[in-house]
């Protein structure tokens, strides 16, 4: 495994804004890159990276919360979604930025696993916001879109 570059979100003239291409065939290549992508998420102290962070255009996303353990999407789509919440918001491709957020408190992902087996993941909270966050960067949406406010300094310690 290997911990591979984040793309940062001035650092490569808009690729954070391309669409990811869906993921056709699992190969052993896909399982490589979802391996260090887990192992650059945590080596980041991340709770989500999709694979456009790291330079491809898959849709390929990965997600682990403290509560919830490790979920690996391919070619995610919600399915569902109900009630609100609103809280701080980062993102490992806008270091030292946060934001206040709007984002449903439930919602239904269905994708394909590792294996490439069908699944649906029903997030409440905290992985609710991540699975919102990181399909959002599938369709090169970055949480500063849907941004209420930015918190200055102060507020992030």
């Amino acid at each position: 495994m290997a911990i591979l570059k984040i793309v940062k979100e001035d650092s490569n003239e808009g690729f954070l804004r391309k669409k990811s291409r869906e993921v056709t065939e699992i190969t052993p290549r896909i399982n490589t890159l979802i391996d260090d992508m887990i192992e650059t998420m945590r080596n980041a102290n991340g709770c989500g990276l999709a694979a456009v962070q790291v330079g491809v255009l898959r849709r390929i996303v990965v997600i682990e919360t403290e509560d919830d353990g490790l979920f690996v999407f391919i070619n995610p789509e919600i399915i569902a979604k109900a009630g609100e919440q609103e809280g701080a918001e980062g993102c490992l491709s806008l270091p030292g930025k946060w934001g206040i957020t709007k984002r449903p408190m439930y919602v239904t992902v269905r994708a394909l696993d590792r294996n490439g087996k069908r699944i649906e993941v029903r997030g409440e909270g905290l992985l609710a916001k991540a699975m919102c966050h990181e399909l959002d960067h599938l369709d090169g949406i970055l949480y500063t879109d849907k941004v209420i406010r930015m918190l200055d300094e102060e507020e992030i310690q």
